[in-house]
């Protein structure tokens, strides 16, 4: 296959890896700033172009699409599609995971177990909006936020009040959760692959902090997962429409509880952690996908 790989890190693990796997099994790969892509929107001839050339006769393309960029992202990946060119997720897909609020409404819809979360305008309901997720401790975060960047532990109801209204007041718009104490600071990453849970580890948050992000200095490693944590895993990429997703789950005293769903998710620790071959994972499945769109019908 020829594949295209959407990605504005290069050098980056997780690209490298994709890249590597990829052409050891015989696959043509070639990296692609996403935002250094254009596009020709037409209705009869769609297509994108990229350093002065039209790009033009790729097989596949794999999004590694940065939260940051998500708009743009999403929109020269949709323009492949229109192509078609055939995305290992689809763009529909990366923009329902990347909504945060609009994720956790489809995970609750289907009976997915979340921290009680709450969501509201103005700050005249923020007592209540303690109330309504148990009180303090409390973790507030922003929408847009990622890698742990703009989440918030509130320790008591005065924080809680004055962290919540001046996000509120500064027109971010904020999910604020219950704590699960239980947790002890870590949680789940399980990468799911073509509804299978393919890798996972343990992430342990640094003393004294409560994000067990490996950006914020939290630890991995392998874990044996229970089969509720595996099913809850393979039904929350499957609820989002991705067939690569990392889950992100807490262990909680009421069972296994998703704090997000991840469409671009890192390799590196997960490889590190599990000593699995997740990115060889991933191109056997692009492999699969490949060859069910071209079977033909019976």
């Amino acid at each position: 296959m020829n594949i295209a790989i959407l990605s504005r890190e290069p050098n980056n693990y997780s690209t490298r890896r994709l890249v590597e796997v990829a052409r050891a099994r015989g696959h043509q790969v070639e990296v692609l700033d996403t935002l250094r892509c254009y596009m020709n929107i037409a209705s009869h001839n769609p297509s994108i172009h990229y350093e002065g050339r039209e790009l033009e006769n790729y097989d596949a393309v794999i999004p590694r699409i940065g939260a940051s960029i998500t708009f743009y992202g999403t929109a020269v990946l949709r323009q492949f599609e229109m192509m078609n060119t055939m995305a290992l997720n689809s763009s529909v897909a990366i923009s329902r995971s990347r909504d945060k609020l609009r994720a956790m409404q489809l995970l609750s819809r289907h009976g997915i177990g979340l921290p009680i979360t709450g969501y509201a305008h103005s700050t005249h309901d923020v007592p209540d909006l303690i109330t309504m997720v148990g009180g303090a401790p409390l973790v507030v975060k922003l929408l847009e936020g990622t890698q742990g960047i703009g989440v918030v532990l509130c320790e008591t109801q005065k924080a809680a009040e004055s962290v919540i209204e001046a996000f509120i007041q500064t027109n971010n718009n904020i999910l604020v959760q219950e704590y699960i104490r239980e947790a002890n600071g870590a949680d789940i990453r399980c990468l799911v692959v073509n509804g299978k849970v393919v890798a996972a580890m343990r992430r342990q948050a640094q003393p004294g902090e409560f994000r067990s992000n490996l950006h914020r200095g939290g630890t991995a490693e392998a874990i044996k997962i229970s089969p509720e944590e595996r099913a809850t895993a393979v039904q929350a990429a499957k609820i989002m429409g991705l067939d690569v997703a990392g889950v992100d789950i807490l262990r909680s005293a009421r069972g296994p509880l998703v704090l997000e769903v991840n469409s671009s998710p890192g390799l590196q620790g997960v490889e590190a952690a599990s000593g699995k071959d997740v990115a060889g994972k991933i191109i056997e499945f692009l492999e699969l996908k490949a060859s069910r769109k071209h079977k033909p019908a019976e």
